[in-house]
């Protein structure tokens, strides 16, 4: 009778090991950076940029090939990234706008505070300025404006760098909340690569990497020839787009497209630096087991494709961006993966509540990407691309559809059509809307661009 009651309570404290285990629920960190293109990354196959700690992230976790925003500007893709939702459904597309009260308390932040997260928030907000909602966080690390400064000042008077002042604030929040009862969600965005508005622009890097890259010759971008701006319609190629204006400081002859991707790298792997130490951190802490980490950009940035500095348009360099999920916490059969499905801004936000366990609300529009790649849903087929910011002459308005081998886009002032077959033309150097053989094609996007923009409302 005795042995009996040893092997119960033998049995009982097993179930119970097993069943708080299953219980304890996974920190979360999501990283964003500021226009990140897609192939800034050596895991992506960049081949002169030094991004190792973000690389030993993409082997241990899901690397996603194809990854893309809804708008390729900061506040409605940031707007997009923390509700789930495209600009025709959060409503926010300037940068004074902020959340209504009910939209911010179904972001991923209020929703994980809700079911007993512990939330931080660090770096550029990036959505409004007034209004930013500091007060719903239990750790934030943001100031209320705009733009950020590169070069910032402390309490002290000695000045920081906002990628290292963003990295030790990650510190001080890992050491505050890392071991607690309750699991943390914390969500970082750095400034970095975004360019210092200015005239001209510029890209402020620290000391320590400024002589990174400078005997490294970067490869001109095909569509950096002058024939590609020339072919642009007569309402784009003008100097009064914002893209050419600001591609004249930094980009117009090959000596500045030299300098200024060597800036924009080094500001990347300042980022790469961070991401290093954080992981480090969670190792030392003994959290990095149960610790989720998705790093991504907020949008893509074209440095002299098409004639071009910056995003906001339809192009490639413009809405593709990085994307991995990686982590202690990530199942097993995900790491050392590499997807080529069509992943979303909009996805981040449901597939950090479906890995914590929180049911999606059914307003948002994205899905668990993680599902996807089990199989347990379809994943998409193509997405609604859309900005509406400013228009005509700063910034043409365009919308479309993009899928994974073809691409529509739209210039809704002006009726202007493009449609690019992106997988046999990747730099998008042939428009083939006018061409008679694919107007059956053309048709059938088109028909597919109207019944996205009543889907996505």
């Amino acid at each position: 009778m005795q042995k009996t009651l040893i092997i119960i309570a033998l049995v009982l404290v097993s179930t119970c090991a097993a069943l708080a285990q299953q219980a304890k629920r996974p920190n979360i960190i999501f990283l964003l950076t500021d226009d990140h293109r897609w192939d800034a990354l050596g895991a992506m196959g960049n081949k002169i940029i030094q991004t190792p700690h973000l690389d030993a992230l993409a082997k241990r976790g899901i690397l996603f090939r194809n990854a893309h925003v809804t708008t390729a500007i900061c506040m409605v893709s940031r707007a997009s990234l923390l509700s789930g939702q495209y600009m025709s459904r959060h409503g926010i597309n300037d940068f004074g706008t902020d959340f209504k009260p009910e939209a911010l308390a179904q972001t991923y932040p209020a929703l994980l505070k809700k079911a007993g997260y512990k939330i931080g928030f660090i770096g550029k907000f990036g959505i409004g300025v007034k209004n930013q909602p500091d007060t719903l966080f239990d750790y934030w690390a943001a100031k209320k404006e705009g733009q950020p400064q590169y070069v910032l000042v402390n309490a002290s008077g000695h000045t920081i760098h906002h990628t290292d002042s963003v990295g030790k604030d990650i510190a001080q929040f890992l050491d505050r909340f890392a071991g607690n009862e309750a699991p943390f969600c914390l969500s970082v965005s750095f400034k970095a690569p975004h360019e210092l508005d200015g005239n001209p622009p510029q890209y402020p890097v620290q000391e320590r990497f400024k002589t990174l890259y400078e005997d490294v010759k970067i490869p001109e971008p095909l569509t950096a020839a002058p024939q590609y701006w020339d072919s642009l319609p007569a309402f784009f190629r003008t100097d009064q787009n914002i893209g050419r204006d600001r591609w004249k400081p930094l980009l117009s002859t090959p000596e500045l497209r030299q300098q200024t991707t060597r800036e924009y790298y080094r500001l990347i792997s300042g980022v790469d630096e961070v991401v290093g130490n954080v992981v480090a951190q969670l190792k030392n802490l003994k959290i990095d087991q149960n610790t989720l980490i998705i790093f991504m950009g907020d949008n893509g940035f074209s440095l002299g494709e098409h004639g071009l500095e910056g995003k906001w348009f339809g192009f490639g360099e413009s809405i593709r961006v990085p994307l991995i999920i990686s982590g202690g916490a990530l199942p097993k059969s995900f790491q050392g993966k590499s997807s080529s499905q069509l992943a979303l801004n909009i996805d981040i936000a449901p597939t950090i509540l479906s890995f914590a366990g929180i049911p999606v609300p059914s307003a948002i529009q994205g899905y668990d990407l993680l599902a996807a790649e089990q199989k347990k849903r379809s994943a998409r087929k193509d997405f609604l691309y859309e900005h509406t910011y400013l228009g005509s002459p700063r910034l043409p308005k365009v919308e479309g559809v993009v899928s994974g081998d073809l691409k529509y886009m739209l210039y809704t002032e002006h009726g202007y059509e493009e449609l690019y077959d992106t997988a046999k033309d990747p730099h998008e150097t042939v428009n083939l809307a006018k061409r008679s053989s694919k107007k059956p094609t053309l048709e059938k996007l088109r028909k597919r661009y109207e019944e996205l923009k009543k889907e996505v409302k």
